[in-house]
């Protein structure tokens, strides 16, 4: 089921193409990863299908639904995570979420939402009480709380502590398995690859990739590196000669670096050599291509540029 439809969608301000032509479809269930540069055109697009914005041309559809038109039906069934959100501190946290329960029909049990994100020993808690991550994981909840059909999540781990990050990752993964589709954007490159089945890059109005985070990195012109030590020497011309290798470096007596077009294969290579010459492989680490690998080449900027 396509949960979101966009067809050569453009939106201009003035002389400024914020957003030119583009097309994409998003499923339900998927976690979809919507990635670019600052003035990429990433938060006009989300503001559309949001319904806060109208678009200058294009077709739209989200939940099957009009952003604009149908407005007010679309709401009752997204979540919306900003990156700036303010609370009222004086408040409780229970009584923040049932406050935000009451404006919706079939809210879920703000006590089941504080249990499932880690945070039920603060519902007594005043907001003003809260770390930092602990209120992001409150904003998170008033996300949750109408039990959207999507959720438009923007950088919803940014600044937080590990375990901040973890309780939310773990629901979006729980979410999925229950049919909930995410629209993410993130600065954290590992988090696209951890949570996203697909990306899309926006750069100047247009994207330019759209495919899986394992598509993408293979299509990146980056050789995996595969390091190791062992006790002694080796023969570096039998290194050199194995499949998919590329480049062999020896840094000092025992310790190499193998340049690979695929690290699999050529791991299973270096194993069997290993077994068929008697040298034990030690520190043995595999580093390949990333999204931010990817991310630069097409846009010629790292992601946070």
């Amino acid at each position: 089921m396509t949960v979101i439809h966009v067809q050569d969608l453009q939106k201009h301000y003035g002389e400024v193409k914020a957003v030119d032509g583009i097309s994409f479809q998003v499923h339900q269930g998927e976690v979809f990863g919507f990635l670019g540069p600052n003035g990429a055109g990433k938060t006009t697009t989300i503001e559309i299908l949001e319904g806060f914005h109208r678009q200058d041309r294009g077709e739209v559809s989200v939940l099957g639904l009009d952003p604009q038109a149908d407005r007010y039906e679309l709401q009752e069934r997204i979540g919306i995570m900003l990156q700036e959100t303010e609370l009222y501190q004086d408040l409780r946290v229970g009584e923040l979420l049932r406050l935000f329960a009451s404006y919706y029909r079939g809210a879920v049990d703000p006590k089941t939402l504080l249990e499932m994100i880690g945070l039920e020993a603060k519902e007594r808690a005043f907001i003003r009480e809260l770390s930092g991550g602990q209120r992001q994981r409150v904003v998170f909840i008033l996300t949750l709380i109408n039990d959207p059909d999507l959720l438009f999540l923007d950088e919803p781990t940014a600044g937080l502590d590990p375990q901040s990050r973890r309780a939310i990752w773990n629901w979006i993964d729980r979410g999925r398995q229950e049919g909930k589709t995410v629209f993410l954007t993130t600065h954290y490159i590992e988090e696209a690859e951890r949570l996203c089945d697909r990306v899309a890059i926006i750069d100047h109005g247009h994207i330019i990739a759209l495919d899986t985070p394992k598509s993408l990195m293979a299509s990146a012109n980056v050789e995996n590196r595969i390091e190791f030590t062992t006790e002694g020497s080796l023969n570096t011309d039998k290194l050199q000669s194995m499949p998919l290798i590329t480049n062999v470096v020896e840094h000092g007596r025992g310790a190499y670096t193998l340049f690979a077009q695929e690290a699999e294969p050529a791991l299973k290579s270096l194993i069997a050599l290993s077994e068929e010459n008697g040298f034990r492989i030690r520190g043995l680490h595999v580093e390949g291509a990333s999204l931010e690998d990817v991310f630069i080449q097409l846009t010629g900027r790292r992601i946070r540029a």
